[in-house]
């Protein structure tokens, strides 16, 4: 089998017959134009149009456990009946927390379609992180995996309300074989339209702990069809996604752009460099789903016979950044990439169906109604919006870096719908008002970037104090929060900072330290509170810590500085990323780390 697709690897580099940006648009619009033409009709009734087509088609694998479209619908209609059996009903929430499996899919479709909202907990969270995202989210059950069971019993203490927990391969399993697997009856679905609120999904935010955002109904239909459309997959796609299920892009738009375009979604738990083309060519994949980080491990990897040995057609991600990316699609011999940018909070959307390498997209003209999108000007802290004289915004123009904003309203009057937060401080704090007009209300991205003449977007940074590593984004403030709790810490100040050869910014923290301060016990005590992706790669020791006269830290220059041993003669560490101890950081370890010997 391999022999074979090898043997097809020069076919596949033939420039083939690609339909016009126009058409991939259309094509898009088609599949989501009637979400709005029939409101009760919900992401499981799409699962349920194509098991009636195909009932024997697989429709989510995975290396423990497949389940065929009829399969995946019967196990829906069993969660759904197993949460009308224990009263969860329109807006009673049940937390989710275990890796990427096709039951993880069946769960939430199965809870929301009777109106339950699941909230999708990150496996990687501990103690009070972890306790946090399931307090905001006041659920009453709680679903876990064995994996996540340790997690889990570490937090326990600080959880509110002491939610029942049910355990997939225990309790929960023989609670759901109970259950009848046939389509519900009318009787049994309770009124959910695709206006109501399926899912919390977390994301970190400039400020404070992680934010649970409300997604409905709606947005699962139209990430769905949108990206079944601009993909152009159908029932013989596979799609591999490796991507953490509890997010946005690897647990909806992954698996649900292939399931409302009757495809196969294959799930990896994890991303492994080593093991991802393997999967690939086992599963007989046709698309995959990427971030920017996995792109730079797998051109990071030694040279396999397996890099051409599929079937890709596309590969379809955010955060391939223009230096790789035209290397990483020649290299793997990947005919098509569609890059996009999108926020799972965020109220617009940018799609680059044209390939414009680095670019994360423009809005079409045909489009621009439902996807308003604009960059403003912020001042020299890039913490405030720039005001001109009559109190208004002021655009950047061509080529200038600013922070993109959405506004926010309905397609037909110009803006996109921006659905919040539980939190309605939080939802507020997001939103800009009288920006050009009076009255007016955009959604702000916290992101940098600029346009080009064409129209395209550009991704430049995040804004102020966040990070994004390792596909995550980082709030500086939950981290220094962390740091300040560590015996022999008196001040700390958490940033990003560039790393040669990588995506996004890595956290460092500079720390004014006590007399009995101790390296070893400050990396313990993170470990504990933090995921390893928020815990600093970077340590800086300082005797002091500037502020603004309003008491705000003054981190740019500290940004700038960054952690070479050339420019900073203060104390400097790095984490080791397989012990997660701290050892000096010296000009020969910096050129391991600049020159890529060392990966963090």
């Amino acid at each position: 089998m391999d022999i074979e697709r090898a043997d097809r690897s020069a076919e596949l580099m033939r420039p083939a017959a690609r339909p016009s940006a126009a058409k991939i648009w259309l094509r898009a619009i088609e599949l989501t134009a009637r979400i709005e033409a029939e409101p009760t009709r919900l992401f499981a009734d799409e699962v349920d149009a194509w098991t009636a087509k195909q009932p024997e088609r697989p429709a989510l694998i995975a290396d423990r456990e497949a389940l065929s479209y009829s399969a995946l619908s019967a196990r829906i209609n069993q969660y759904a009946r197993w949460a009308l059996a224990h009263r969860i009903g329109p807006g009673d929430t049940v937390a989710l927390m275990m890796p990427s499996r096709p039951d993880y899919l069946a769960a939430w479709l199965g809870i929301s379609r009777v109106g339950g909202v699941v909230a999708l907990i990150n496996t990687n969270l501990v103690g009070a992180s972890l306790a946090h995202c399931i307090n905001v989210a006041t659920p009453a059950h709680v679903i876990l995996s064995n994996e996540v069971q340790e997690a889990y019993a570490g937090a326990v203490a600080l959880i509110a309300g002491k939610p029942r927990v049910w355990m997939q391969g225990g309790d929960l399993d023989a609670a759901l074989a109970a259950m009848d697997a046939n389509p519900l009856a009318p009787g049994e679905r309770p009124a959910v339209t695709i206006n109501d609120r399926a899912l919390l999904i977390y994301t970190s935010g400039t400020t404070g702990l992680p934010k649970a955002a409300s997604i409905s109904h709606r947005r699962i239909l139209n990430w769905g069809g949108w990206f079944a459309g601009l993909t152009g997959a159908g029932p013989d796609d596979r799609l591999y996604d490796c991507l953490p299920v509890y997010h946005s892009v690897g647990g909806i738009v992954a698996p649900c752009s292939m399931l409302r375009a009757g495809g196969t979604a294959v799930l990896a738990e994890k991303f492994s460099a080593r093991q991802f083309w393997r999967d690939i060519v086992r599963h007989d994949c046709t698309l995959v789903q990427y971030i920017g980080e996995l792109c730079r491990y797998l051109l990071a990897a030694p040279p396999s016979d397996l890099d051409r040995a599929h079937r890709l057609r596309l590969a379809c991600g955010n955060g391939l950044r223009g230096d790789v990316w035209e290397a990483f699609q020649q290299r793997f011999a990947i005919p098509q990439v569609l890059e996009f940018y999108a926020a799972t909070e965020g109220n617009f959307s940018l799609y680059n169906v044209e390939g414009r390498v680095g670019s994360i997209g423009r809005v079409p003209s045909l489009l621009a109604h439902r996807f308003p999108a604009s960059i403003i000007r912020l001042d020299d802290e890039q913490s405030a919006p720039l005001r001109g004289p009559d109190g208004l915004c002021q655009p950047c123009a061509r080529g200038e870096v600013g922070e993109a904003i959405g506004r926010i309203g309905k397609a037909d009057d110009g803006g996109g719908r921006f659905e919040g937060y539980t939190d309605r401080t939080a939802t507020e704090k997001k939103i800009l008002r009288n920006v050009f007009a009076q009255g007016d209300a955009w959604f702000r991205t916290g992101d940098l970037m600029r346009q080009d003449e064409q129209g395209f977007f550009y991704f430049v940074d995040r804004v102020g104090d966040t990070f994004r590593w390792k596909g995550e984004n980082v709030s500086t403030s939950e981290v220094t929060e962390a740091i300040l709790q560590c015996p022999g810490v008196a001040e700390a100040s958490t940033y990003g900072v560039a790393v040669p050869g990588t995506d996004g910014r890595a956290g460092m923290a500079a720390l004014v330290v006590t007399q009995d301060f101790d390296l070893a016990r400050l990396s313990s005590e993170l470990a504990r509170r933090l995921p390893a992706y928020a815990q600093p790669v970077a340590l800086r020791i300082t005797p002091s810590l500037q502020s603004t006269e309003t008491f705000k830290q003054k981190k740019q220059q500290l940004m700038r500085d960054g952690f070479d041993p050339s420019i900073v003669s203060e104390p400097l560490y790095m984490r080791d990323a397989a012990t997660g101890a701290y050892r000096a950081l010296d000009a020969a370890l910096y050129a391991q780390i600049a020159t890529g010997e060392i990966r963090l």
